[in-house]
């Protein structure tokens, strides 16, 4: 866990906690290292749990797969980010149904798991960092609410050019800049957007053709 340590001290779960109290709060905390491949489930839709995830390296992806094989891909959590700690909190002080989505690496991954009951209850020693852990847990699940609610907006524009544009345009406010990269490949983007690969590789060319943006791979620049 020490070689990760440049990461904990980055995490937003862990913002206010002294470095020399990092290494006890993870003995505190029960945190179990786990490494997956890529396309490697690491948490499968009904399973129960009341842990959630920190991701040490690599990326995994938050999403829903249905009956014949349609994915539409939820969330994206690189180094540094959570995943699983709505439902994980939720199951901690009540029974839950089991995880609603699947989370899978989408490459190579070092994840760190906390049990939600071990974090939200004082510990024997009364650790005073949990009262930190806790504020810094509910800004995140606000956080992430927002952006799922934002998800919502692109994905209910009528087109594949207005869901384009709508994600695209809240890349470039989010890199302050008309010249940004985007965290998804082709799929993943249409995955996320909930469209057509063709049809939104169609698009994007389209929009070229017209002025609105040039791209190459996952690089953008909006016109």
């Amino acid at each position: 866990m020490k070689k990760y340590l440049d990461v904990l001290k980055k995490a937003e779960l862990f913002q206010g906690i002294r470095e020399t109290d990092l290494m006890p709060l993870l003995s505190c905390l029960s945190a179990k290292l786990r490494h997956y491949d890529k396309g490697e489930y690491l948490l499968a839709g009904g399973e129960k749990t009341s842990s959630f995830g920190l991701v040490l390296s690599g990326r995994v992806q938050v999403a829903v797969d249905d009956f014949y094989g349609n994915r539409t891909i939820l969330a994206q959590e690189e180094t540094g980010g959570l995943f699983g700690e709505s439902h994980a909190c939720a199951g901690a002080s009540s029974p839950n149904d089991g995880f609603p989505f699947n989370v899978s690496a989408a490459e190579d991954s070092d994840i760190m798991f906390i049990d939600c009951c071990k974090l939200s209850s004082p510990c024997t020693n009364a650790c005073g960092f949990h009262k930190q852990l806790i504020q810094n847990l509910l800004g995140i699940v606000a956080r992430k609410n927002i952006a799922l609610t934002q998800k919502i907006e692109f994905t209910s524009k009528r087109t594949t050019r207005e869901k384009l544009l709508a994600y695209l345009s809240a890349q470039a406010q989010k890199a302050g800049n008309s010249r940004f990269a985007i965290p998804f490949n082709r799929q993943e983007l249409a995955d996320y957007l909930s469209v057509d690969r063709s049809a939104m590789s169609a698009e994007l060319s389209r929009m070229r053709s017209d002025g609105l943006l040039v791209y190459n791979k996952n690089q953008f620049e909006l016109l």
